[in-house]
């Protein structure tokens, strides 16, 4: 499941099993004092609850490097807090926690595609396409004569989830929705 790493070896984007728990490596950097041994400054995001550290280890010193399996998924259907999933390759079905999944539930309707990250049998992560199309469910019907510019209406999705939209746009309209703001791009 881990293997073992050096420091010196350590890049952006791997992921290592520290006794806290599993942590993602945002950026690090080699130090030689004149004085004493080298050693290497990194600041590391854990993977499941988002916290930053800043770690500093000896060169050379041996971590556990956590191998983290990216699997393309396609969502099936909600299942009280289960949302199930479908491996892609494989066709077998997999039930996830919506804690899991954390903001991204609110982005997923049936059929949509996903990648997993899993570290053994568990769900560490999700990434979304940068945009999604979804349908408007309700808003209330802009009000004629009301041109202000960018003003905006709230308006609830397919998913349930609230974005703010332009007047203009009416229940039932399909609209392009940013994953990773949460924010109306445009009309579909």
């Amino acid at each position: 499941m881990a293997t073992t790493v050096s420091t010196n070896d350590l890049r952006n984007g791997m992921t290592l099993d520290l006794s806290e728990g599993l942590y993602s490596v945002i950026e690090f950097q080699h130090v030689k004092p004149g004085k004493g041994g080298a050693f290497v400054r990194t600041k590391l995001r854990n993977v499941r609850s988002g916290a930053v550290i800043d770690r500093t280890y000896r060169a050379d010193e041996k971590l556990e490097q956590a191998i983290i399996d990216k699997r393309e998924m396609n969502y099936l259907y909600r299942d009280g807090q289960h949302y199930v999933f479908m491996d892609n390759v494989t066709y077998d079905q997999m039930p996830v926690e919506s804690a899991a999944l954390g903001d991204s539930v609110n982005f997923l309707v049936e059929g949509a595609t996903a990648t997993l990250f899993m570290y053994g049998s568990e769900v560490v992560g999700v990434e979304m396409p940068a945009s999604v199309e979804l349908t408007i469910a309700e808003t209330e019907p802009g009000v004629q004569g009301d041109r202000v510019q960018g003003a905006r209406k709230p308006a609830k999705l397919e998913t349930g989830y609230i974005v703010q939209v332009p007047l203009f746009v009416n229940e039932g309209d399909k609209v392009k929705v940013d994953t990773r703001t949460g924010e109306y791009m445009t009309r579909a």
